[in-house]
């Protein structure tokens, strides 16, 4: 236990320290970027054009005020259909060539269908082999129309249509949302879509070398940039794409830029402060671990390309014409790239704007943790496996006072012989000899079968509710997450009352003869499935705290790789995990020791994902994300809701993975030994309470029946009499 405890503590000591003020200076590794060497000119008549753009670009985006022929008011909005008319003829305008892109997905008997429309600007001096994305969805990721984005995005488009310094072709990218729309659109690009429900691209160019996302959200002047860079799944861009925009907007232009909503919950003054790194490093983690799209950027990095978004918030005295410049120097940097960015990490954790934390420093957090169940497992392991008994009598010398020699000698021997608390026997037969009995710890068989199967079986299937869940329709999704979860609360119950009723599947003799379970003497037959030489163990209390450990033996052993790989995948999900299940790691069976029982059930209670949930959902409730209508159930059906479409559109795995294949396989072996304790009594039998229970209920039943059988069979006939 004490390496689970070790492992605990270091992990989430060494996380505290991970945020000094003299954590590594961020630096940009690719010498070809050349970030704000150049000279901007996106600035003076483009402003112009932006204002114009912005008129025509409003009618089609947002809510207008219509005057009827009886002069009363209407608010009406362009259909998509005008609105993606009106945007490719800006485009033509530009002499940019453009196409739509229709797309349809179905997930829980929802539609979410709609329609992409971009342009390709060629370059003067490229072969069309390479491109840079630029990408403008209409309503961001906070439901928000986009107006000012995406008519930057127009401005820029014409604007970079007009130079020949290009050596990518540029494409810009006009989506309805950040969720469906640039899925979609990549999935097409790349050839991995389903011809029937997302349609097939007119115009492709060469590989994508980077990608980036204008969010302007609002009419007015911003403060600074927030830099959006989480991907699916945990995946991160390389660090030189953000380090080139850092030093861009700061070093160039003099824009601040924040990361992981600073803007929410630090001031300016105090963004450099260790408390505030700690709260980047924890929404950082906390958004790789749910592996959920953050942006219109999200969508890229399962394909292996760099993204980012960048977002104007706060107000300020920046301008558009300053978020252009921003684009404009970022693209340049990016058209400089002779070969695809792999220089930098792709593993780090940012704590500001100029701060990270590497791979080679994190991860040791991680692994200590997942060594912590390993550990803990090789322990229960090597107890399982032996058993102290009592060996023949051992003759020890009497000795005198006259002999001292002699006296050391029997010191000796008995201290030799680990005689604690041993019975000395006088025996005249044995010639004025001592008698002891010699306890001694011998190898005992490990019985196996029912343990690798209940094991096996229990992370082999845990992959079942995943499949209903993602396959559930939505109007149904709570419902079956509410059953699922009632079968999966039952299972360990069931489990320990299998096994306190049928003690030979903890002892190995379910599969020995059919004669006889056990040997004369009592103890149990050997397994004959195990070729081994060595003996069961004979005391039945022994034979239920080996089945116990050897259980949750491999069930610590698997959930310590499982959350050693994981951390080299998805360092915060696992780390996450990790810390969730340590305290299922002292959950067992102790029959011997009520404290340790009652501390047994508490943790199986508090730590039960279920119960996580539902105090989740609380918590999220309380914090004030959701308004006070919405009630706990449509929170809780609103997360079913954004996993199920995780699943089925982003591919994003994270969160039912981790808590159906990594965390209740190991609350389930956990419950199944802590509720073991109270039901399974020290002949590994189902108390005699249960039993006499059982056997009342038998026998009412028994009653009944025949009760039943008098009831409804016929009396004997009576005479009439006259």
């Amino acid at each position: 236990m004490c390496g689970v405890i070790v492992g605990y503590l270091f992990g989430l000591g060494y996380l505290k320290f991970l945020a000094p003020p003299e954590r590594i200076l961020r630096w940009i590794e690719e010498n070809a970027l050349l970030p704000g060497q150049v000279h901007t000119y996106f600035h003076g008549t483009e402003q112009n054009i932006f204002r114009a753009y912005k008129h025509e670009v409003a009618d089609v985006l947002e809510v207008q005020e219509h005057i009827q022929p009886d002069g009363s008011k209407a608010y009406m909005q362009a259909t998509p259909q005008h609105r993606n008319k009106k945007i490719r003829e800006l485009f033509a305008n530009s002499g940019i060539k453009s196409a739509v892109q229709p797309f349809k997905y179905t997930v829980g008997g929802v539609e979410y269908e709609g329609e992409n429309v971009y342009g390709i600007v060629h370059a003067p001096r490229g072969d069309g082999t390479e491109s840079i994305v630029i990408v403008a969805p209409i309503k961001n990721f906070e439901g928000q129309m986009n107006t000012n984005g995406v008519t930057l995005l127009l401005t820029l488009a014409r604007y970079f249509s007009r130079w020949s310094l290009w050596s990518k072709d540029i494409i810009l990218l006009v989506t309805p949302n950040t969720s469906t729309g640039p899925q979609a659109w990549i999935d097409a690009y790349l050839s991995q879509h389903d011809p029937e429900t997302i349609g097939s691209l007119s115009l492709k160019s060469g590989a994508i070398q980077g990608v980036i996302c204008i969010d302007y959200p609002f009419p007015h002047r911003f403060h600074a940039l927030h830099i959006s860079y989480d991907g699916i799944n945990g995946q991160l861009p390389n660090l030189d794409l953000i380090n080139t925009a850092t030093q861009i907007s700061m070093g160039q232009l003099g824009i601040p830029t924040l990361l992981q909503s600073q803007q929410h919950y630090a001031k300016a003054e105090h963004q450099h402060h260790y408390k505030n790194r700690l709260k980047v490093l924890g929404h950082g983690m906390t958004n790789q671990a749910i592996g959920h799209s953050t942006g219109a950027h999200s969508v890229f990095m399962p394909y292996h390309i760099d993204a980012i978004t960048l977002t104007a918030v706060g107000e300020g005295w920046e301008d558009e014409m300053a978020f252009g410049r921003v684009i404009e120097s970022l693209t340049r940097s990016i058209n400089n790239l002779l070969e695809k960015l792999h220089q930098s990490f792709f593993f780090y954790l940012l704590l500001q704007n100029n701060r990270f934390v590497s791979i080679g420093t994190y991860l040791p957090s991680a692994m200590a943790v997942g060594a912590g169940f390993s550990i803990m497992a090789i322990y229960l392991w090597l107890k399982s496996g032996y058993e102290q008994r009592e060996e023949a009598d051992v003759p020890v010398r009497e000795a005198t006072e006259r002999d001292a020699a002699t006296e050391d000698k029997v010191e000796a021997a008995l201290a030799d012989s680990n005689l604690t608390n041993a019975q000395l026997l006088e025996s005249p037969s044995n010639g004025g000899q001592r008698l002891t009995k010699k306890k001694e710890w011998k190898s005992i068989d490990r019985p196996l079968v029912i343990p690798l199967t209940l094991v096996a079986g229990l992370y082999l299937t845990s992959l079942v509710p995943v499949a209903l869940l993602v396959t559930a329709p939505h109007s149904k999704l709570l419902a079956r997450a509410g059953s699922l979860s009632t079968v999966l609360l039952m299972i360990p119950f069931g489990l320990a009352f299998a096994l306190g009723a049928n003690r030979s599947l903890m002892d190995g003799s379910f599969f020995s003869s059919p004669q006889s379970s056990e040997s004369a003497n009592g103890a149990p037959r050997k397994n004959t499935l195990v070729f081994s030489d060595l003996s069961p163990p004979s005391d039945p209390k022994i034979r239920i705290s080996q089945f116990q450990a050897i259980v949750k033996s491999l069930s610590l052993l698997v959930l310590g790789l499982q959350l050693t790989v994981l951390a080299t995948l998805n360092f915060s999900l696992s780390m996450f995990l990790g810390v969730l299940c340590t305290p299922l790691a002292f959950a067992g069976y102790y029959r011997d020791s009520k404290m340790r029982a009652n501390a047994s059930l508490i943790a199986i209670t508090l730590f039960n994902p279920f119960v996580a949930a539902n105090a989740a959902t609380m918590a999220a409730k309380l914090a004030g994300y959701y308004n006070d209508n919405v009630g706990m159930k449509d929170v809780l059906r609103l997360w079913l809701q954004n996993v199920s479409f995780g699943w089925n559109v982003w591919g994003s795995w994270g969160v039912l993975v981790g808590v159906f294949c990594v965390w209740i396989p190991a609350w389930t072996v956990a419950t199944m030994g802590a509720v073991s304790s109270f039901v399974i009594d020290e002949d590994g039998q189902l108390p005699r309470k249960i039993e006499k229970v059982k056997e009342i209920t038998k026998d009412n039943l028994t009653d009944v029946k025949k009760a039943t059988v008098r009831r409804n069979s016929p009396g004997p006939v009576r005479k009439r009499k006259d």
